[in-house]
């Protein structure tokens, strides 16, 4: 592949990473996710239990959850009257893999 393409495939890469870059860009959504990490990730949190531990409203750590369910980074599971947020494994997060990965590969042919 030569570097007219492989520019325009990281060209692609960030465009497709560009919902995820902004939702993990933010510190609180960046908080939001490690309370999700520290639990079982097919359990999951509810609102509540974010807003405790991240100290903002439940209307803010909605607001969080909404962007970063949009990013494609967590999924809600509902039981009963009950939802909870977890990470899903099949993450968008891995389009970031990819990203850095065409990025390397161009940059070493640098080296």
């Amino acid at each position: 592949m030569n570097k007219k393409d492989q520019l325009n495939t990281i060209k692609e890469d960030f465009k497709n990473c560009q919902k995820v870059l902004l939702a993990i860009g933010d510190e609180t959504r960046q908080s939001i996710l490690l309370g999700l990490m520290e639990t079982d990730c097919q359990t999951g949190l509810r609102v509540g239990e974010i807003t405790e531990q991240t100290h903002l409203s439940r209307p803010a750590v909605s607001h969080h959850l909404k962007i970063l369910r949009d990013a494609g980074i967590i999924l809600m599971r509902k039981e009963g009257t009950k939802n909870f947020y977890y990470i899903d494994i099949r993450t968008k997060l891995s389009l970031l893999k990819t990203l850095i990965s065409d990025i390397e590969t161009l940059l070493k042919q640098y080296d």
